[in-house]
């Protein structure tokens, strides 16, 4: 099936997600839309499914105009739709969730459960995908119930498939399994529609690239473009994405953690027995799938988790136990891996985030007044210094782009006398310009020879910044390795699997 988007606008209030999009997917071909987050690629999908409905132009399927006025009319139409967070229920079956919404019923009105199992079981091995019908989803790994989510569409007849951002919560050998997949659909005449932000998996699947920058087409590629040539259509400039560093001067161990775990409010333990140190002038980075109990190991780090064990001591002194106020005032620098949520308050200026944690003491206080005058000169002097695009120090930082208001929590973090600075996901949802200038700015303060720890789901990232790099699976440390570590090895220890011979860091 031939789909074709013409001319799709889509408006919130004064924002135009989507400003006259053109696209075509041709049957049997994997069609790539690359761009930033925010670009409004997603949107644009959500068009298509009829999830939203577009202010102007119009989609066709083999030619013909459709009017869609719900996902249902959609997927009616052959359209279906793999979400980067998944659609299924836990405790449901891998047949019960395909049947979900779509049930067919035998004689009396009962539920035809065996004709779920027939798709689930007809579709799987038309493309291999080794999924037991009767297997609950909660005890399915994550790259398989992918693939539910994908017999889910199948079995509904899709001949248009979108993957929307698809292999965020994947390990490296899971997203080569989904590209082998998306292979075999093209290869069936199904037309994919793959949504991603990654480069090298742009390249190695894509036959055609359509980037989109603040909403509008602003060019095609063939996947034999160079990543600079990917990326500079996607900022709108150069963009040097190789991080430079020279090996690390490494001093004495300065952050200790000893045997911690982190209890959930459940009562289930997230971090297990986590032990590693890391010395001053080295970045650590700490690799895994999302929610393998990465946030929490920060936040017990930070004194941001209540049910903690175990030790965390920095330069001889222990913060376990202390106040978050007390681990900052500690010499720790923090990037929270949610910075709308945690790192700023979006109707504070720029000026006044940039003394959140430091707003009760001077130079900003003095005699219980706040100086005015310091403030606006530190501010200034900042937004300088980070290359903060704005109209000026008194803009509310919400009204910043994501890769502003990064760079205003770097410059409140790395503007005090650290002994410590943790980045949680530093370049999550931010333009390729404004990684490049974080991770410099990372590799800065590593080599004044401050410990860092960055905490990534981005396997490039990780290999790109790390000295050395903890694995985590489950809670639990894997192992710790060289930052040179091969890729491959590193995908199967993030599933658990710490390969034989494989070298450990000290």
């Amino acid at each position: 099936m031939k789909l074709e988007l013409r001319g799709i606008t889509k408006r919130f209030g004064a924002l135009v997600a989507n400003d006259h999009i053109d696209l075509t997917v041709e049957p049997g071909e994997i069609h790539c839309l690359l761009g930033e987050n925010g670009a409004g690629k997603s949107t644009l999908m959500n068009v298509l499914y009829g999830l939203y409905q577009a202010d102007e132009g119009e989609i066709l399927l083999d030619d013909v105009v459709q009017h869609f006025s719900g996902p249902g009319d959609a997927m009616a139409a052959g359209i279906g739709m793999v979400h980067q967070h998944f659609m299924l229920i836990p405790v449901f079956t891998v047949a019960e969730n395909v049947m979900l919404g779509h049930e067919e019923t035998k004689a009396g009105g009962r539920l035809d459960l065996a004709a779920a199992r027939r798709h689930v079981i007809e579709i799987s091995e038309r493309f291999g995908f080794d999924v037991d019908p009767d297997a609950l989803v909660e005890d399915l790994p994550v790259g398989v119930q992918q693939r539910v989510e994908i017999i889910k569409a199948l079995s509904r007849d899709a001949r248009v498939l979108v993957f929307d951002e698809p292999t965020a919560v994947l390990t490296p050998q899971e997203t080569d399994e989904l590209m082998v997949i998306m292979r075999q659909l093209r290869e069936s005449g199904t037309a994919i529609v793959f949504i991603t932000h990654k480069l090298r998996e742009v390249r190695e699947v894509a036959d055609r690239i359509t980037v989109i920058r603040l909403g509008k087409v602003v060019g095609e590629a063939a996947p034999t473009a160079s990543n600079s040539d990917l990326a500079s259509l996607m900022v709108g400039r150069a963009v040097e994405l190789t991080v430079h560093k020279n090996p690390p001067t490494l001093g004495d161990r300065a952050l200790i953690v000893e045997k911690l775990s982190v209890i959930d409010p459940l009562g289930q333990i997230v971090v297990n027995d986590v032990s590693f140190d890391v010395r001053g002038g080295e970045i650590l980075a700490i690799a895994g799938v999302q929610g393998n109990g990465q946030t929490e190991l920060t936040e017990a780090i930070l004194g941001l988790q209540p049910r903690v064990r175990g030790t965390v001591s920095l330069d001889g002194a222990t913060l376990t136990g202390l106040s978050v106020r007390k681990v900052l005032d500690a010499g720790v620098g923090f990037v929270p891996e949610d910075r709308k949520e945690d790192g700023l308050v979006g109707e504070f200026t720029i000026a006044e985030n940039l003394m959140l944690d430091r707003s009760d003491s001077a130079p900003f206080v003095k005699a219980g007044s706040l100086q005015l005058s310091y403030l606006a000169q530190f501010a200034e002097e900042k937004v300088r210094e980070f290359d903060v695009r704005a109209q000026g120090i008194t803009t509310p930082v919400g009204r910043l782009s994501g890769g502003n208001q990064q760079k205003v929590v770097l410059a409140r973090e790395l503007s005090r006398e650290l002994r410590l600075f943790v980045a949680a996901q530093p370049t999550r949802g931010i333009d390729v310009g404004s990684i490049e200038f974080v991770h410099k700015r990372i590799v800065e303060t590593r080599d004044s020879g401050v410990p860092v720890i960055v905490v990534s789901t981005e396997l490039d990232e990780v290999v790109a910044l790390a000295d050395r790099i903890a694995v985590m699976y489950r809670g639990a440390i894997v192992g710790i390795v060289p930052g040179t570590t091969p890729r491959d090895v590193l995908g199967l220890m993030m599933a658990g699997e710490l390969p034989a011979g494989t070298e450990v860091a000290a």
